[in-house]
Order: C-alpha cells, then structure tokens, then sequence
C-alpha cells in the first residue's frame, strides 16, 4: 500500500493573497515569493518539532472566533516574541499562552481573519 509521508502543503484563499504574504513577511519573517509560496525546509526545524494532520468535529470551537474551517499551526523559535510580532502588525492575539508537554502554544488571528497556533516545542 502506498502511504501518505508529510505534508507537503497548505493551500487556501485569500481576498488579496500577495498582501497576505508580505504581512506575514514582515511580522513572521517568511521568505517566500509570490509566485512559489513559502518552502519551510525539514533541516530548518528544531529537531523535536513535528507535523501534525488532525480533523476536527465541524462543531468545534478551538478555531473561534474565525469562522474558518481550518488553523494553521506555525513553529516558531520564540514564541513570545513572535506574538508581539504579530500583535504589533495589527493581528488579535486570542487567549493566553500555554505549556504542555511539547512546548508553549499562543494564538492569533491575522489580517484574512484565519486563526493561526504558534508552537513552540522544548
């Protein structure tokens, strides 16, 4: 059988994607063009990082207050400054931060309104 190995994307609208791009460029530090996207290299993350795939009731609250039906999960090297990042550049930071066993998590929500979950793993 053959099997799925990773993600190797995540894809999705936006109203004005290039704009998109260049806030996150500037709060998020993403290199990335407009016409290939960003490639978030494997040898670029902490080594107890991972990907994680996960389907969720469609009467799920965890993505509120967008009313998207997914949320991209960000890791990040520092996940209380990339939160000021973000905040500074205009985006609703949504609860507060929390430890778990694999790291710190905080949320956003960034100009197109998707709820976004910065990881940062131990």
């Amino acid at each position: 059988m053959a099997k799925a190995l990773g993600l190797g994307g995540v894809f999705f609208t936006s109203p004005d994607p290039r704009a998109l791009l260049a806030w996150y460029q500037r709060h998020l530090g993403f290199a990335a063009s407009p016409e290939a996207g960003v490639a978030f290299l494997p040898a670029a993350m902490p080594a107890n990082a991972y990907t994680v795939w996960s389907a969720f009731p469609a009467s799920t609250r965890y993505f509120d207050p967008s009313s998207r039906g997914f949320m991209i999960n960000l890791v990040v090297d520092d996940l209380d400054a990339a939160l000021a990042q973000v905040r500074n550049g205009g985006a609703i930071i949504v609860g507060a931060v929390e430890s778990f066993d694999n790291g710190r998590f905080g949320w956003f929500v960034d100009p197109d309104g998707n709820k976004v979950e910065l990881w940062e793993p131990r």
